[in-house]
């Protein structure tokens, strides 16, 4: 009746209500052969983690999951795995302007470059019929091309970030700012928020959510995170986070909690330039990473490593998803992530001004990130990739260690290929 209700609704352009999509999601968790609520492709829910190798729908008949990885990894190219490591926008795929429709340019790009996944925003999204099929239409064209479903990724964290909410006229609610329910301390509605935010996403096709955000606004001198934020509080904003990675996941979303090690005390924007965290290693134990923990506890399948610059824990200014210490060290290691990491836009300033693009990827992959999102040029990625590759700086099997992570999280969250 839920899911009836919502695709009723939503067809008919009138909004759905959080209650609606909550229904839905929650019902369509306990249909197995349940597609979304558009008619795009199936999206079979995993288990929540990505720290594992669990049955889940994935899982083909004829193996278990690390079996059809495997059988995965031996069908593909050298320039295919590579790039399963790049998630791009359409228009940086197709080499177009702004992108509403799945073409027959979007077919021919992906079978020249099968990219692992594609980030879209709010350009790209001008109802919800026509985002329902550029998503499928995408999908069926990387599945035709190499066999493999793309990540179908969007920024939809609520309040100022929303790029389905924010737009006019696509019927769904926004949620509203994380500073907002967090300073209502109910992780209930927490979790009903994120069920509903992966409800709208999945029903249109998307199948990662780059949220929930699990950074600390605990500096009064910046206001860069203020509202995204659940608050001040590592341990309160722990628990929202915690709710709300459980809501995506009964949603049927991967979500991918941001932005590691944690930005909320750094005064400035990474868009623009390098941003510092200045405290010593024991306060980001103590303050940062707690949110963190509580994802990764939580079952996070995705973690997106920012470019804050952590002097104390690298004794540089490298950016942090350019930098081992951070992502191997402190997320890998210490935190114990097995899952899948994500960098965050290599398109940024703080990254730009630290090191050329093709260096950047090349860096990133040393630091232990798998998924490279949106290097500035697709080409110069796969290229720089294939000489650090040449010159014994990367070596297959640490590709390899990436794309297999991400194979796991497709084959677990994203339905039977």
């Amino acid at each position: 009746m839920h899911i009836r209700r919502a695709r009723e609704a939503l067809a008919a352009g009138r909004p759905a209500t959080r209650r609606a999509f909550v229904g839905a999601a929650g019902a369509a968790a306990a249909v197995v052969a349940g597609g979304v609520l558009f008619g795009c492709a199936p999206t079979a829910k995993g288990p929540a983690a990505g720290n594992g190798e669990g049955g889940g729908q994935g899982a083909s008949a004829s193996g278990s999951r690390a079996q059809r990885v495997e059988a995965l990894m031996g069908s593909m190219t050298e320039h295919e795995r590579l790039c399963q490591l790049l998630c791009v926008t359409p228009e940086a795929l197709t080499g177009m302007g702004q992108v509403i429709r799945a073409s027959d340019a979007t077919r021919s790009a992906l079978v020249r470059r099968p990219m692992g996944g594609l980030a879209y925003f709010a350009d790209n999204v001008g109802g919800l019929e026509q985002v329902a099929q550029m998503l499928a239409a995408t999908r069926d064209f990387a599945l035709d091309a190499c066999g493999i479903p793309p990540l179908l990724c969007v920024d939809e964290e609520g309040g100022q970030v929303a790029r389905v909410a924010n737009r006019a006229g696509m019927g769904v609610e926004n949620v509203g700012d994380m500073a907002d329910i967090g300073a209502g301390a109910d992780t209930a509605e927490a979790r009903s928020a994120a069920e509903y935010v992966g409800g709208y996403l999945r029903g249109m096709g998307f199948n990662v959510d780059f949220a929930p955000v699990c950074d600390v606004a605990s500096n009064p001198e910046s206001d860069t995170m203020r509202r995204r934020s659940f608050g001040a509080n590592p341990q309160l904003v722990a628990r929202m986070v915690a709710a709300q990675v459980e809501g995506f996941a009964a949603a049927g979303v991967l979500c991918c909690p941001k932005h590691f090690p944690g930005i909320g005390a750094a005064v400035g924007d990474s868009h623009e330039g390098r941003i510092v965290f200045e405290g010593a290693e024991a306060d980001l134990e103590a303050t940062e990473l707690v949110p963190f923990r509580a994802a990764i506890e939580a079952g996070a399948p995705m973690v997106m490593v920012g470019h804050l610059s952590v002097p104390a824990v690298t004794g540089d200014d490298a950016p942090a998803c350019l930098a081992s210490a951070v992502v191997d060290g402190l997320l890998r290691r210490r935190l114990g992530f097995e899952g899948v990491v994500v960098t965050d836009s290599l398109s940024m300033g703080a990254v730009e001004r630290y090191c050329s693009a093709g260096e950047a990827v090349v860096l990133a992959l040393e630091a232990g990130c798998d998924v490279l999102l949106m290097p500035p040029d697709v080409d110069e990625a796969l290229e720089a990739l294939k000489a650090a590759l040449g010159e014994g700086r990367l070596c297959w099997d640490r590709i390899d260690d990436s794309v297999r992570r991400i194979l796991r999280a497709k084959l677990g969250h994203l339905g039977p290929f």
